[in-house]
């Protein structure tokens, strides 16, 4: 399913209760710069967000619940690839992922180097952000930088845009509410003396109310038309909703914690608050109750962020995972 996308499935006993436990399994497309023995080989391409440990953790848990587990009913474990940034929880969910394999809740974990090592959080509710990307094209017939009069100036009309923008959340969404909007390329011009005749300005909105997500695309929409209308340029917008929210079911919420709760040494909490950044289990959690946890990696200079060329999974939460994992299966399917 999903390209390369694997699900096995373990069954005990006679009951036709279910639950999926995923893992995704993809790389990051830049250099890896840690300088360890076990260093991606490939150029450009390294785990940089720390699949392969989520890989690991559920091979070793599918073992271990397989030798030492006593349930009654199907365990399913989900290999998903392409979670960064290429939805592949939604297509695996389009190809018949809960048709072929249902569960009646769905869990998924992830290191955090924002945690110390070995200790859990979730929380009931959304947990990571709805991500969108816009880019707007804006197009004039461009001319001599010393003629500016003859001319739109998409340059100009850029730059009056992208301090538009930058007010949207401030001004047209509710300080109770959270989100983020931010520019993150404008790509315009080739030469000192031109003014070029297109300019792209291209970002990112992440949020986790549907209603706020539905005004900032409103708000975004109508700014790019009265800038475009001002400066006398032409405009076309595409405006991307990618990830929608992460949003845990609170009951399965409290199962989460219980379940690491149970596992002697581990460490559970309450996610204080959601993070800003996205994950595609969120398409699975659209479809099927769960939760998303957070594991703790480890904190300080000896654990790089996520995304960033020096970080390297914490092998030492490995068992962590694992516990975690098979705690879920003793609970829901005792």
């Amino acid at each position: 399913l999903g390209g390369t996308g694997v699900v096995a499935t373990l069954r005990k006993g006679t009951s036709s209760r279910s639950i999926g436990l995923r893992a995704d399994m993809d790389a990051l497309g830049f250099e890896e710069k840690t300088g360890l023995a076990w260093a991606s080989t490939n150029p450009g391409i390294f785990h940089g967000c720390g699949h392969d440990g989520h890989v690991a953790m559920l091979l070793g848990a599918a073992r271990h619940i397989k030798q030492a587990v006593e349930f009654d009913g199907a365990v399913h474990f989900i290999f998903q690839p392409a979670e960064e940034g290429l939805a592949g929880a939604r297509r695996m969910i389009e190809e018949g992922l809960f048709e072929h394999f249902p569960c009646d809740e769905v869990y998924a974990l992830h290191n955090w180097p924002e945690l110390p090592a070995g200790q859990f959080q979730t929380r009931a509710g959304p947990i990571m952000a709805a991500a969108d990307r816009f880019e707007i094209v804006l197009t004039c017939q461009g001319g001599h930088a010393a003629q500016p009069h003859q001319s739109a100036d998409a340059i100009l009309a850029a730059a009056d845009l992208v301090q538009q923008l930058n007010t949207i959340v401030s001004r047209r969404v509710s300080a109770t509410d959270t989100a983020v909007l931010s520019v993150t390329m404008v790509q315009g011009g080739t030469a000192h003396n031109v003014i070029p005749s297109e300019v792209r300005v291209t970002g990112t909105v992440r949020s986790f109310a549907p209603q706020v997500r539905d005004r900032i695309e409103e708000a975004l929409r109508a700014i790019v038309a009265g800038v475009a209308q001002s400066h006398g340029v032409g405009v076309e917008t595409v405006y991307d909703r990618y990830y929608p929210a992460t949003v845990n079911a609170p009951q399965c919420a409290d199962k989460a914690l219980a379940a690491a709760a149970a596992v002697a040494g581990l460490d559970a909490s309450i996610a204080p608050e959601a993070a800003f950044t996205s994950e595609d289990f969120s398409f699975m959690l659209e479809q099927v109750p769960g939760a998303y946890c957070w594991l703790g990696q480890g904190t300080g200079p000896g654990s790089p962020a996520l995304h960033t060329p020096g970080y390297d999974f914490n092998d030492a939460v490995t068992a962590h995972g694992i516990a975690w994992f098979a705690s879920l299966v003793r609970q829901n399917l005792a």
